[in-house]
């Protein structure tokens, strides 16, 4: 593995005047770190947050603290393809310069997405799957189109089942999280081979945070899970957890940084990659295991109806291929 790139801080990011960047579940956590980031340092930011209130909370608060930045909210629900598919039938701009996909949801009790997919396979990967592939016209305008999936330090521990990936048979809600989590890193390896196959500039990574203080095991679907679960993850999050800032390093460093390759996979350095300084890991299973990923990938067409065109002139929008309602 490279050595962490000890040097690197936020005030390492180059100027980003011009960049048109999408990042989702912008509102809270990693993603509201990155976001007020990215347009701090020039960026013309849009976030795409589920609520329209907490949406307009995050962007007031991004331009209290950024005067003059460039920024605007719109409403995307990864738990519904119609949102999503609305997000990007409504996309005003000419082209998308980088899409972070870092919205999602961990270890929450059992739900169905609008769709009926396993709420944190539904959201966490086919959401993020179907709006990438939406917005890959526009992405494929832009001169260096980017993409950044966020995965998680935990896909490495999970046991990967392609015949139970929408809980078929059973649901366990830390086995379901880290699965989402391994198809994250198999969808972003994916998009580079199929990508590089097409001759494409695309670039597109994934990032593990680390163990970072977020909403995610308190918020959404987690907020009604009785006081002695609230009490405990917050000690927990307190005690061995570090701040935001901290955990949003990983996806600043692969949004920004000029010369990484696509297919890059930035982890902290720190042991089990829970914390550290963000690192190229290249020595990672699930990087490797294109067979996998490609089942992942054709099932994924299968059940959200987006079917990528990955070629010059995918940058028509009609070249994507999304069957009716």
């Amino acid at each position: 593995m490279p050595s962490a790139s000890r040097t690197w801080t936020f005030d390492s990011i180059p100027d980003q005047t011009g960049r048109l960047v999408v990042v989702t579940g912008a509102n809270s956590g990693i993603g509201r770190i990155t976001a007020e980031t990215l347009a701090r340092r020039g960026a013309h930011v849009v976030l795409a947050c589920r609520s329209p209130q907490r949406g307009q909370a995050a962007l007031d608060r991004l331009l209290a603290r950024a005067p003059g930045a460039r920024a605007e909210v719109r409403l995307l629900d990864l738990a519904d393809l119609a949102s999503i598919r609305e997000f990007a039938d409504g996309w005003g701009h000419d082209r998308l310069d980088l899409l972070v996909n870092n919205a999602g949801v961990a270890m929450v009790p059992f739900a169905r997405t609008a769709d009926g997919f396993e709420s944190q396979f539904g959201i966490n990967h086919l959401g993020t799957f179907a709006l990438t592939g939406l917005m890959l016209p526009h992405l494929l305008a832009s001169p260096v189109p980017r993409v950044v999936t966020v995965s998680s330090e935990g896909q490495r521990f999970a046991r990967f089942d392609p015949d139970n990936l929408n809980a078929e048979r059973r649901y366990r809600a830390m086995f379901a999280y880290l699965q989402s989590k391994r198809a994250n890193l198999y969808f972003a390896t994916e998009l580079q081979r199929r990508a590089d196959a097409a001759g494409l500039r695309l670039r597109s990574m994934a990032v593990a945070p680390g163990l970072t203080r977020t909403n995610v095991l308190t918020g959404g679907a987690n907020a009604n899970r009785g006081r002695l679960y609230a009490a405990s993850t917050r000690l927990l999050l307190r005690v061995a957890f570090r701040p935001t800032p901290m955990g949003a390093k990983t996806s600043l460093y692969a949004a920004t940084v000029p010369d990484l390759p696509g297919g890059a996979y930035v982890v902290p350095d720190g042991p089990l990659q829970l914390r550290g300084e963000p690192v190229q890991r290249t020595r990672e299973r699930a990087i490797r295991d294109a067979t996998t990923a490609r089942r992942l990938w054709e099932l994924s067409e299968k059940l959200t109806g987006v079917r990528y065109q990955l070629s010059e002139d995918a940058a028509c929008p009609t070249h994507l291929e999304v069957p009716n309602e």
